[in-house]
């Protein structure tokens, strides 16, 4: 007789009663195991999606768009509301639409926001006061203290152009405002924008400046503006075409019908002659700055910051500030690193004037006085 009959009969002790009492919450998990490994099982045998953009809604039937750029005439599941340009789910097979997704965007907007804002400060940035006070009044001067405006009568500017040769800190001042300002910082590579079907640069641009009137107060840099900002021509090749299209949502985006509200706008070049005339006009950029090569004073200030957490042996004399005439800060700092080498490959813990000097040598090899003066 087996322990269950025994049971029914009376005919049992309480360990047999335990060891049936073990064995049926056994038997219920193993049950619960195999209803979850076969509902992971069915997921697995499910057809994928198409994620796909509307648009045009007929009756019963919608017109989609999908990720190569072909367009479908599909039907929909009934009582399925949707509207042009909203994001929906197709069955890969039959290309019906069953469900419409919440979030309206194409693109991840948020790709570009700066989660963790620079640490920058202003008193880190050398030869740069005079571009830090005009930048500041432009962008930090306005989302700090916006009644200041209000009181005064006066819009403040929407955007600031930086322009000058490569390295002399205009990524730096943008990021000196970010740390310095409580808003949310979205950095943008120009060439990101250019997208490769036709309409989805654009697109972008317009994504991308809704996401910052969300989260306004907002700061959008957009570096490298000369891959998307360049002078239109009448004939070009389609992608040159696509950029321009992308450049007219983005002149639309900054100066058109929507306001920017608390958006404020930073764009960086090395090549200001290379941009549309549309982009340089009050009510975009409004306010151009140029960030040239630091003169004798700024270099000084720059040496300064960039030396002093290194162990030097002699005082940095102004020979040193004179053998570094023409020197970007980003080259002033390439020196500084480059001094440390030497004083490495000698075995010493102390940077010499010697090492200085050759650094500065070998940093200097590296100037093209063309391209430097291509850039204004």
């Amino acid at each position: 007789m087996n322990i269950l009959s025994r049971i029914k009969h009376g005919d049992h002790d309480d360990a047999e009663k335990d060891q049936l009492l073990t064995t049926q919450e056994e038997n219920q998990l193993l049950k619960a195991s195999l209803e979850c490994l076969k509902s992971e099982l069915n997921k697995f045998k499910e057809p994928p999606l198409l994620i796909c953009e509307v648009k045009r809604v007929l009756p019963d039937r919608a017109i989609i768009k999908v990720s190569n750029g072909n367009t479908f005439l599909v039907s929909m599941l009934k009582n399925l509301a949707v509207s042009p340009g909203d994001v929906v789910l197709v069955e890969q097979k039959s290309l019906t639409v069953v469900q419409r997704l919440e979030k309206s965007r194409s693109f991840d907007a948020e790709n570009f926001l700066v989660a963790e804002k620079p640490t920058i400060r202003w008193e880190e940035l050398g030869g740069l006061h005079v571009q830090a006070e005009e930048i500041r009044e432009v962008v930090e001067l306005p989302l700090n203290n916006p009644a200041l405006f209000k009181q005064l009568g006066i819009q403040p500017p929407k955007g600031v152009l930086l322009h000058g040769p490569p390295g002399t800190g205009k990524t730096l001042l943008a990021k000196a405002v970010a740390a310095s300002t409580q808003a949310t910082f979205i950095e943008i590579v120009a060439s990101e924008l250019v997208q490769k079907f036709i309409g989805e640069g654009a697109k972008l641009v317009k994504d991308i400046f809704e996401f910052a009137r969300e989260k306004a107060p907002a700061i959008i840099f957009i570096d490298e503006l000369d891959a998307l900002g360049g002078q239109r021509m009448e004939l070009g090749t389609s992608g040159e075409r696509e950029v321009q299209r992308t450049l007219m949502q983005l002149l639309t985006e900054m100066d058109g019908f929507q306001s920017l509200d608390n958006v404020k706008i930073i764009g960086a070049t090395n090549r200001l002659d290379l941009l549309d005339p549309a982009l340089l006009r009050p009510g975009r950029f409004d306010r151009i700055i140029h960030v040239p090569i630091p003169d004798k004073e700024g270099r000084q200030q720059i040496l300064n910051i960039h030396t002093q957490r290194m162990h030097i042996k002699d005082i940095i004399h102004d020979s040193i500030i004179e053998k570094t005439e023409g020197f970007t800060g980003a080259e002033i700092r390439a020196a500084c690193t480059e001094a440390g080498y030497f004083a490495i490959r000698a075995q010493r813990t102390e940077v010499t004037t010697e090492d200085f000097l050759q650094a500065i040598e070998k940093v200097s090899q590296k100037q093209d006085p063309e391209s430097i003066d291509m850039y204004g």
